[in-house]
């Protein structure tokens, strides 16, 4: 029995490092491409390290573009937009899950139903509605119009379904209000479904595309994968400088490798004490 157990564990590692090897490759063909010429990157048999080293694609890529501004917009978007989601969404899930009032099974079911609901279908009325509160080619228009998520919602709602509704009556009973119920009893044991979150939010709408596309015109106001395209697209770089391309795209999402380094040890450490709560 032991062996067998033994066995079974070296498989269950081996695939899991296959797995593993499986999706890291992408992201290191991808940076050894930026280190290569474009005819090593289409030479076959591929290489999988370039003969000669092109440090210097990064810094002419970085160059060819105002990447700086890119990223500081995604990155500031994309960090206001989190910061609101994860206000609105704990107040929102904290009333739907530990209050009691009149039509809170009607704002559940509204929240289920909204769930469903394709974001391109709440496009044309978003868009009409930034018109007409003049924030469209702002920054307040590309905040706003994505400050609350109903999937947001829904995930903290899960998570807060799991906390045991004592406590949240210990509270009442020591005085607490609802917002310091909030943030400094269920919000510390859910930490870990607002890290998954605070994630998910962040690499949606730093990746966004189509609807900043939609509600900018400015060039200074773009975000990555909109500069990036325009890098594809100007001056036929598309099909002619891919050692540039890779390489753009490569430092473009070291951010969100940085975060999910980060994140990753939170989510560890949180689902610990949030299984505690759950047990406890």
């Amino acid at each position: 029995m032991r062996a067998a157990n033994r066995l079974a564990a070296v498989l269950r590692n081996l695939l899991l490092a296959a797995a593993a090897i499986a999706m890291a490759f992408p992201f290191y063909w991808m940076a050894t491409s930026a280190l290569k010429t474009n005819d090593e990157i289409w030479r076959f048999p591929p290489t999988l390290w370039p003969q000669e080293a092109l440090w210097g694609n990064f810094a002419e890529a970085w160059q060819a573009a105002p990447f700086a501004r890119y990223m500081f917009n995604s990155v500031f978007v994309a960090g206001t937009i989190v910061v609101l989601q994860i206000l609105n969404s704990g107040m929102m899930a904290y009333a739907l899950t530990h209050m009691r009032f009149r039509l809170k099974g009607f704002f559940t079911a509204l929240v289920l139903v909204g769930y469903m609901v394709p974001a391109t279908a709440v496009y044309l009325p978003g868009y009409v509605l930034l018109g007409k509160l003049h924030l469209l080619n702002t920054y307040a228009g590309l905040i706003l119009s994505n400050s609350v998520s109903v999937f947001s919602i829904f995930l903290i709602r899960q998570a807060f379904l799991q906390v045991s509704h004592e406590l949240v009556e210990a509270g009442k009973v020591d005085g607490a209000s609802h917002l310091r119920i909030l943030w400094t009893i269920i919000a510390p044991l859910t930490r870990s479904s607002f890290a998954v979150l605070a994630l998910i939010a962040f690499i949606e709408q730093y990746n966004n595309y189509f609807w900043p596309m939609l509600i900018t015109k400015d060039p200074d106001l773009q975000l990555v994968s909109a500069g990036l395209r325009s890098f594809f697209v100007e001056g036929g770089a598309y099909g002619l400088k891919w050692p540039l391309i890779m390489a753009a795209s490569a430092f473009t999402i070291a951010p969100l490798l940085a975060l999910f380094l980060v994140g990753q040890r939170t989510i560890m450490r949180s689902v610990d004490l949030a299984a505690g709560a759950s047990k406890g």
